[in-house]
C-alpha cells in the first residue's frame, strides 16, 4: 500500500557566518496599522485590503515616531512587504526618513488559502488549531491552500537573515504584519526555525517593536515588543 504521508518540509542549514568588523544596527518592526479587512470582519493574510482613513493617520503616527528615534544622519533600510496595506505604511514611513521602500514579498502574512477575503465566521467553522503538543510546524489547519506554520517560518527568516547581511551598521525599518512579525524577532535572537513551533511575540496593529545589537558585545537585544504609544488616541 502506498505512503500517504506527506513529505517533510526540510529545514534550512544554518545561514552562513557574517564577515563584519565593528558594528551596531537597530532594526524596527513595523506591524502595518488598521486595514479594510479589520472592520469588514474579513480574513486578511495574503487578502490585500488598504488602509482604512484611521489606518492611514496611524501610518502618519508611526512615521512621525521612527523619523524622531532615528538620527537624521543614519543610514537607513526600509524594507516591506509587498501587500497593499504594507506598502502604504512603508511609503509613509519612507517619506518621513527619505527613502524609497524595498518591497519583499517574503514578508507577508501568512496565507490562509482559500479563506482569504471571507467572513472571519466561515474561517472559524472551518479552521483546526494546532495540537498543544506535537508537529506545530507542519500542522494543516484544514483550508485549502492555507500555509503552515513552518511556511511563514522559512519565508520570513530567510527574508530577516538576507536583511541583516546587509544592515552592518545602520537602522533598518522592517514593515510587515501580527503573525509574520514573530519569526522577524525569532531570527533576530537566533533561535532554529525547529524551535518556533510554539513562539509567540504578540503585537498589535501599528506598533513598532525595537532590537538592538550593541557595538561591544554584539549581543542582539529585544528592547520592546509591539510599543503602540505613538499611537495616542487611535489607538
Amino acid at each position: 500500500m502506498p505512503d500517504s504521508t506527506p513529505p517533510r518540509t526540510p529545514f534550512p542549514p544554518p545561514p552562513l557566518a557574517e564577515v563584519v568588523g565593528a558594528r551596531e544596527r537597530t532594526i524596527h518592526v513595523v506591524t502595518h496599522p488598521e486595514a479594510a479587512h479589520h472592520v469588514e470582519g474579513l480574513v486578511g493574510g495574503v487578502h490585500d485590503s488598504d488602509l482604512t482613513a484611521r489606518g492611514a493617520r496611524q501610518a502618519a503616527l508611526v512615521a512621525a515616531a521612527l523619523r524622531a528615534r532615528i538620527p537624521d544622519d543614519a543610514a537607513v533600510d526600509v524594507v516591506t512587504s509587498d501587500l497593499l496595506r504594507t506598502r502604504r505604511t512603508a511609503s509613509a514611513i519612507g517619506a518621513a526618513l527619505d527613502t524609497v521602500p524595498r518591497l519583499d514579498a517574503r514578508l507577508r502574512e501568512a496565507s490562509y488559502g482559500e479563506a482569504g477575503g471571507r467572513p472571519q465566521d466561515w474561517l472559524d467553522a472551518r479552521f483546526v488549531p494546532p495540537p498543544a503538543v506535537g508537529d506545530r510546524l507542519r500542522h494543516d489547519v484544514g483550508i485549502a491552500g492555507a500555509e503552515t506554520r513552518l511556511d511563514v517560518a522559512l519565508r520570513v527568516y530567510a527574508a530577516t537573515t538576507d536583511l541583516l547581511r546587509r544592515a552592518t551598521d545602520h537602522q533598518v525599518v522592517v514593515v510587515t504584519h501580527g503573525f509574520a512579525a514573530t519569526f522577524v524577532v525569532a531570527a533576530w535572537i537566533g533561535m532554529p526555525v525547529e524551535a518556533a513551533g510554539s513562539v509567540t511575540f504578540p503585537v498589535a496593529s501599528g506598533s513598532i517593536t525595537t532590537l538592538r545589537e550593541d557595538g561591544f558585545f554584539h549581543n542582539r537585544g529585544v528592547l520592546s515588543v509591539g510599543d503602540v504609544a505613538h499611537l495616542g488616541e487611535d489607538r
